[in-house]
């Protein structure tokens, strides 16, 4: 079986956590993925063979203008290229390809896969993408949707239009080259008509529509690195802290973040845990009530901090909501704002306003994160996270081939 994923650790961590339970049913895998230093040693490192393909993501998320198209074609065709050239080698032979990540990736993985006559699934980490008459589609870059327009169902058929603008000719020219008919609905050809949903129904309910979801829960890959010695020495020496970090997120809004944080959780009067993530952050002084760290497990960190203050991608969501750790979450785009509201709806946090915090506002909703009835339903919510996702989706793909 090929896993075919292209983006940052939101989007990579759960491919691997299929693959793993994939892996303990017997099944040969291989992931093919970004090829960034951090993800090929995390994936080696859970004895994954991974198989990098395309360009790193991180030279293009900490260089790529918010809302800019410019060099976009260039990534596009780069991205289906590397479908039909490395994720078809790989997948040759095999019986299922699994994709998810951005559109030119995914359309291109089903057209691998009828190529090759192999089953194809489009895998989804967040709901935002799958048409709903329930919420506006995101806005693609370089592409606003019109803002007076609020029948959800006429933005999704714009939206299908504006990937057809905007891939069509692209993954036509590489189907034809392929022996392949060409599609008239790039996005809905890459999604299907039975997408899956890889969150957790708890955290992320799907409300039914036209299209014919199977929802398996969060692909959660485990984690059992211990945490360094000089992380621990801090966590012991005294109450828990306030995590603070933000992912693959740059933080472009709010380039003041690092002392933005550091003052507000020490206005609360909690110590302060900071992690670098790509906005690259650090401390803004040497006082011993801060302390810096790197990639190390959420997994295990989040059950011994006070909350957790992040960007709000669905992986960091769910890993803190699994913990039982309140959180404070303060989007900058893309799925972001909704898991901000997820975490607000649910009360096992504060989603903050707006993606530029002050010191004065985060402090605020820090201190109604950290108020004794979020504690005690983030506590209660932990509890109904299943953790059994990637094995429910695994245990489907082997059905689905025999």
């Amino acid at each position: 079986m090929v896993l075919s994923t292209y983006g940052a650790r939101g989007s990579v961590e759960p491919m691997a956590g299929l693959a793993m339970a994939l892996r303990e049913l017997g099944a040969e895998v291989r992931v093919c993925a970004p090829p960034d230093e951090e993800f090929v040693e995390r994936l080696g490192a859970a004895g994954l063979l991974v198989v990098p393909t395309g360009r790193p993501v991180r030279p293009l998320v900490t260089t790529v203008v918010p809302g800019s198209a410019a060099g976009l074609a260039q990534r596009v065709a780069e991205l289906a290229a590397a479908q039909f050239e490395t994720v078809a080698s790989e997948a040759e032979g095999g019986d299922v390809l699994v994709a998810n990540g951005p559109l030119p990736v995914t359309a291109g993985a089903r057209s691998v896969a009828e190529r090759l006559g192999i089953r194809y699934v489009h895998a989804s980490h967040q709901q935002i993408v799958l048409p709903s008459p329930y919420r506006r589609p995101p806005a693609r870059r370089g592409r606003p949707l019109p803002a007076e327009v609020t029948d959800n169902r006429v933005l999704w058929d714009l939206d299908a239009r504006l990937a057809d603008e905007m891939f069509g000719d692209m993954l036509n020219a590489r189907r034809a080259a392929a022996g392949l008919a060409p599609v008239k609905n790039v996005r809905d050809y890459a999604f299907t008509d039975r997408p899956w949903l890889a969150t957790d129904p708890a955290l992320d309910p799907w409300q039914p529509t036209d299209l014919d979801i199977v929802q398996t829960g969060a692909w959660i890959l485990p984690d059992e690195r211990p945490l360094p010695a000089g992380l621990v020495e801090f966590l012991d020496a005294g109450a828990p802290p306030v995590y603070a970090g933000f992912g693959s997120t740059t933080m472009g809004a709010a380039p003041d973040i690092a002392r933005v944080v550091v003052e507000a959780i020490r206005a609360q009067g909690r110590r302060v845990l900071v992690a670098r993530g790509w906005a690259d952050l650090d401390v803004v002084d040497d006082h011993e009530d801060c302390f810096v760290v790197g990639e190390v497990n959420h997994q295990a960190l989040f059950r011994r901090v006070a909350a957790v203050v992040h960007h709000g991608s669905g992986g960091t969501t769910t890993t803190a909501a699994r913990a039982g750790a309140p959180q404070v979450v303060v989007p900058q785009g893309a799925d972001q704002p909704y898991w901000a509201g997820r975490v607000s709806g649910l009360g096992i946090g504060v989603g903050h306003e707006g993606p530029s915090p002050t010191v004065e506002s985060l402090s605020v909703a820090l201190g109604a994160a950290l108020a004794p009835e979020i504690l005690a339903r983030a506590a209660a919510v932990a509890g109904t996270i299943r953790s059994d996702g990637a094995m429910v989706a695994a245990k489907l793909l082997f059905d689905a081939v025999g």
